[in-house]
């Protein structure tokens, strides 16, 4: 009689994917189990949104371009992988950010993190806000907190707390440049809840910040490189997606590109215990003890609908928003002054179809020839869908007398490479963290079926791999309990 080892199916070949597998074999190594493991994704390229291309001597980020520092995990991946040498800081000599508002560019102050600039002199300044609307903003210190503890949109928060002005010029475009959503929808709860504890706890979000503030550690006294807000990898953070890759075919995972998952059936063996087989779009099967869905909301809701109807209308609820990107190279006398700084963001009330661009040559090291200057635009989102209607040609047209009109560039690029997400970014709205419940709720009977990915707690790279991280160890919770099989 044969022992046959615990086999775990990963549906999903995005960052978050790659992590929980990558995190499987590290948990059943520290736990001393044998486990096989097999990784499925319908499109020939592992990575998901993280796509780098080299196009000649220039460097292009399809998706993401760089990942926050402070939350640890994806350095903490990076460091796993060998990469951290290759890890690379923003440009702090070009540090300036600015915000297209009332007709020009104006600077957003140093330091200002939402409401708490560090000088209040460089915000008036700026011109970004009037006098009555930095008044308002004073307001938030004497305000009472909100006592109902109902969920809350980002919109309501903000504008109760800091009030309207700096709600709109300053807010809603950084918040857009991440979420590309409607911030009258967008869950505080879900997506910013440390917001809602320092009100909860100081009072007043100036109170908390500048408390943040004064509990950082001192520089110099953490042995670690000192890191910028956002950082990324020499090479592009594919050099990420190539790394986990390489290891995981190391840990002979079983990888399996340009594989779809048609569907998905259980069968029990035993009370409580259940057997997956994966219906694979050429009539395969995949058998599993254990299966992770790290695919998007609306295709996971495909494949467990036969298993709960709930689960997967629920599934469906949560809304996906399209985007763009669109990198344009330049000659750097071209563009001349114009790309001293990181980017710009661009607040609603603008009404224009760029949200935000990226001065990438300016803000990256090793992005493009010194003789050249690559720009990437960022257009769609939740209230922009328009120009995403358009073809490439006349996206781009409309970028540059944007770009012309914005930030004075008025040069024909020497190339362009557009780059189409859609349904891209999951909307955590209103009501989110109860939609996750239910979703759970619902597929709790289900012992050995997961799920992870940008739609559920964090959108960002390092929460993706955070979630994978704690996923895996589920899962080698779970295939402990169950034990091996017996052929």
């Amino acid at each position: 009689m044969s022992v046959t080892p615990p086999h775990v199916a990963i549906v999903g070949g995005g960052i978050a994917g790659l992590a929980t597998a990558f995190s499987l074999q590290e948990r059943a190594a520290e736990a001393g189990i044998p486990l096989a493991c097999t990784l499925i994704e319908s499109d020939r390229a592992w990575g998901g949104k993280i796509v780098t291309h080299r196009v000649g001597d220039a460097l292009i980020e399809a998706g993401p371009d760089s990942f926050l520092s402070q939350k640890p995990w994806a350095l903490q991946l990076c460091a796993k992988l060998g990469l951290s040498d290759r890890l690379m800081n923003t440009n702090e000599s070009h540090k300036k950010t600015y915000v297209f508002s009332r007709g020009r560019l104006r600077e957003l102050p140093e330091g200002l993190v939402v409401v708490a600039p560090a000088k209040l002199g460089s915000l008036l300044r700026s011109g970004l806000l009037s006098w009555p609307g930095v008044a308002r903003m004073g307001m938030d210190l004497v305000l009472p907190a909100r006592r109902a503890d109902g969920d809350e949109s980002l919109a309501s928060f903000f504008r109760r707390r800091v009030g309207r002005e700096v709600f709109e010029r300053v807010i809603e475009p950084l918040m857009a440049g991440i979420y590309a959503g409607d911030a009258e929808q967008i869950s505080l709860k879900a997506t910013f809840p440390r917001f809602l504890e320092m009100e909860r706890e100081h009072g007043s979000l100036i109170r908390g910040m500048l408390a943040g503030r004064k509990t950082d550690p001192p520089s110099g006294l953490n042995a670690a490189p000192v890191r910028t807000m956002f950082v990324t990898l020499r090479d592009g953070l594919g050099e990420m997606v190539r790394a986990l890759v390489a290891r995981l075919s190391e840990a002979r995972v079983t990888m399996r590109p340009e594989h779809r998952v048609m569907a998905l059936r259980v069968r029990s063996t035993r009370p409580g215990t259940w057997t997956y087989d994966l219906l694979m779009e050429g009539g395969q099967v995949v058998s599993a003890d254990a299966v992770v869905l790290a695919t998007p909301a609306y295709v996971t809701a495909d494949l467990v609908r036969s298993l709960s109807p709930t689960a997967a209308g629920t599934l469906e609820t949560i809304p996906y928003a399209s985007t763009a990107t669109i990198s344009l190279m330049y000659g750097a006398d071209e563009v001349g002054s114009s790309l001293r700084g990181f980017g710009f963001v661009v607040p609603r009330v603008e009404g224009r179809a760029l949200l935000a661009a990226t001065w990438t040559s300016s803000k990256w090291a090793h992005r493009a020839p010194p003789s050249h200057a690559l720009i990437r635009a960022y257009v769609g989102g939740v209230g922009h869908e328009a120009i995403l209607k358009t073809d490439d040609e006349t996206m781009v047209r409309h970028v540059r007398e944007e770009l012309r009109s914005m930030a004075g560039i008025t040069a024909m690029p020497s190339s362009v490479r557009v780059h189409r997400w859609e349904r891209g970014m999951p909307q955590y709205t209103l009501g989110h963290l109860d939609r996750l419940e239910v979703i759970q709720g619902s597929l709790s009977p289900y012992r050995g079926l997961y799920l992870t990915g940008a739609a559920y707690r964090g959108i960002g790279i390092p929460d993706c791999i955070r979630d994978g991280s704690d996923t895996a160890e589920a899962v080698v919770r779970s295939v402990m309990a169950r034990g091996a099989r017996t052929d």
